[in-house]
């Protein structure tokens, strides 16, 4: 029986075929209808609408601030928890880390529903907290993003380093500040860009929690669906822009900090 080899431009089809209509196609139709108006024609109101519409630069400024908030929640909160996981010990560890993954296995719609209840519990009206009630529902939704890149990044520190560090005098704060803290940027680094780019336009949370404030998500699905493809598809394309680059400077960071050993140890 002959056998069948594929050279890797043969593999390589179908993820070829996957971009094409999956990425590059719908991009194709987001920028010309950004770029158009309802008669087809190009046109740069809506570009011009975007920036001087305050409704629109309310929702963008709202969002990055939710967004911020969110990500900075989730790393004062994820950073020890990680710390402790992957530095200690415990028989069990696993186990614990298990315990931070399992809501990810949970329905969305189950975990914010519980979520929903035990606030309503706490507050008794949501709407009199909108913004610190969708900070936490991000927060809890999104959490379990940001631990895992920082715990699997304190996991291979080189212990030797630590060791080096503590033989030249360095007491444990002054480890931590000078060596595993700039080691495990890369961690940090990841688990920011999970968590703070669909931070941006997670609008469910919002919508369950009763926060009627539109974030960017929020305000380009109610332009969808009053069937304005045009002003919808310019918010996408500034707000794909925007993340755009966002990872493009967060990666370079990254990659000047994976070039580093760690900190300067100075005495």
């Amino acid at each position: 029986m002959e056998k069948f080899r594929f050279s890797r431009k043969q593999l390589g089809i179908p993820y070829g075929v996957f971009l094409v209509c999956f990425v590059a196609a719908p991009l194709i139709v987001i920028i010309y209808y950004a770029f158009t108006n309802g008669e087809g024609r190009f046109t740069m109101e809506n570009l011009l609408g975007f920036f001087s519409s305050p409704n629109t630069i309310g929702t963008l400024v709202y969002s990055f601030g939710i967004a911020v908030v969110t990500t900075c929640c989730c790393l004062l909160f994820a950073y020890p928890v990680a710390y402790i996981l992957a530095r200690s010990r415990l028989r069990h560890r696993s186990v614990i880390l298990l315990l931070f993954i399992m809501p990810m296995w949970i329905n969305f719609t189950l975990r914010i529903t519980a979520l929903k209840e035990i606030l309503t519990i706490l507050e008794g009206n949501l709407s009199y907290y909108p913004f610190l009630n969708t900070i936490i529902g991000m927060s809890y939704d999104f959490l379990p993003f940001m631990i895992l890149p920082i715990y699997t990044t304190l996991l291979k520190l080189d212990n030797s380093l630590l060791e080096a560090a503590c033989d030249l005098g360095a007491d444990a704060f002054q480890v931590f500040i000078r060596v595993t803290l700039p080691l495990s940027v890369p961690g940090i680094i990841s688990g920011i860009v999970m968590v703070f780019l669909p931070a941006m336009t997670n609008y469910v949370v919002l919508d369950m929690l009763y926060n009627s404030t539109y974030i960017m998500g929020s305000l380009i699905g109610a332009y969808f669906s009053a069937y304005d493809w045009h002003n919808g598809s310019m918010i996408a394309l500034v707000l794909l822009l925007v993340i755009l680059v966002f990872t493009l400077f967060t990666n370079q960071y990254t990659d000047e900090d994976t070039g580093s050993r760690g900190g300067v140890l100075r005495k």
